[in-house]
């Protein structure tokens, strides 16, 4: 896939949820993972977190929404049960971006919220573990940005093999300003060539 992701977590309080998010991140090949005001003991965490993702992957740990920094171009995406959130299904990933999720039994902060260019939501009836969510939005990411075999219309597997990847035609950039007569001078406009014939 093009692009990248980042993942995170605000405010949240269960080190194990964390852990097991920045394994689902890991698994989805996910760029670098980051808390925003939490506490994340790595020694706790890493009980759920089993692939070692922090061995692997850029771990941020901001103290505030005002310490969070994302790398250039990356749009910020929350992931929140609010009414006028996009619907998952619906939604078009960013190539570039970080999403950021809430933390247990509570929401983003309206600050992260307003931050946020886009926020998504997931159709369920009512909200579901940190982490479960987690595994769904960066599932949803692979699904619609990876190349997969086309579903058949009746219930079992692909009919056809993934098409092969094609690549484009290259690229040919107009040459001809570097095709122009080499500058003359001094020192510019003596054939090496002959230089060392006259040497002789």
């Amino acid at each position: 896939m093009r692009g990248y992701f980042g993942i995170g977590v605000e405010r949240i309080s269960k080190p194990m949820n964390a852990g097991a998010i920045f394994r689902t991140a890991h698994a989805f090949g996910g760029s670098f993972v980051f808390t925003v005001n939490a506490m994340y003991p790595r020694r706790t965490g890493t009980l759920a977190d089993t692939s070692n993702a922090l061995a692997h992957l850029p771990f941020y740990a901001f103290p505030t929404l005002g310490d969070m920094r994302l790398p250039d171009d990356c749009r910020l995406v929350g992931v929140e049960l609010t009414d006028d959130a996009i619907d998952l299904p619906s939604f078009r990933h960013p190539s570039r971006c970080a999403y950021i999720l809430g933390p247990e039994r509570s929401s983003l902060s309206p600050q992260m919220i307003e931050k946020c260019e886009f926020v998504i939501k997931i159709p369920t009836s009512f909200c579901i573990n940190v982490s479960v969510a987690a595994a769904i939005v960066l599932y949803d990411r692979a699904l619609s940005m990876g190349r997969f075999a086309e579903r058949p219309v009746r219930a079992g597997g692909p009919l056809h093999d993934r098409p092969e990847h094609r690549h484009g035609n290259p690229i040919f950039r107009n040459l001809d300003p570097f095709r122009d007569a080499p500058p003359l001078g001094e020192g510019f406009d003596a054939n090496p060539a002959d230089e060392s014939s006259a040497d002789d």
